[in-house]
């Protein structure tokens, strides 16, 4: 099957991270943010904002070249966090949950959270806030750029 894009718009990846936030003030305070490079970068930013923490460390596993899926490397280690007691780990998306085991195994005590999960991923992760389905590829705002698109009923006539 192939897959289906869901595109997110900047407006759209702040509210759902404040949304995230809103779930998260009751569980700190947070000692910091860990920012799960890149796509936990700028919700790591918003939500970072809304619980008023200023450490943030960021961890960076390398899992994807563009949409092919490989082993995952450690490029950067969150040596800040210690072992992640009273950390919060954030990143946009848990898919398969490869990146989330990586981290989780080096950051045992942490709090797991994402703006976006997806079913295979979903036990990996402690918050988030919306699930989309395993064969749905999420367009983050920046991986786009506006463009004109046919109606759906125009590709489905050419099948």
């Amino acid at each position: 099957m192939a897959p289906r894009y869901y595109t997110v718009s900047w407006d759209q990846l702040h509210r759902d991270s404040k949304a995230l936030a809103w779930r998260l003030v009751e569980k700190g305070p947070w000692k910091g943010i860990v920012a799960i490079t890149r796509g936990g970068l700028i919700p790591a930013a918003i939500v970072a904002r809304e619980l008023d923490c200023r450490l943030i460390e960021s961890v960076s596993v390398i899992t994807y070249d563009e949409e092919v899926r490989g082993e995952p490397q450690v490029a950067k280690p969150p040596v800040a966090a210690g072992d992640g007691d009273g950390w919060l780990v954030l990143d946009d998306l848990v898919d398969t949950g490869t990146t989330l085991k990586v981290v989780r195994g080096l950051l045992p005590k942490a709090h797991f959270a994402t703006v976006y999960a997806k079913p295979a991923g979903n036990p990996l992760v402690d918050t988030y806030i919306t699930e989309v389905s395993q064969d749905t590829w999420i367009l983050f705002p920046w991986d786009t750029e506006p463009q004109f698109i046919a109606p759906i009923a125009r590709s489905a006539a050419s099948k």
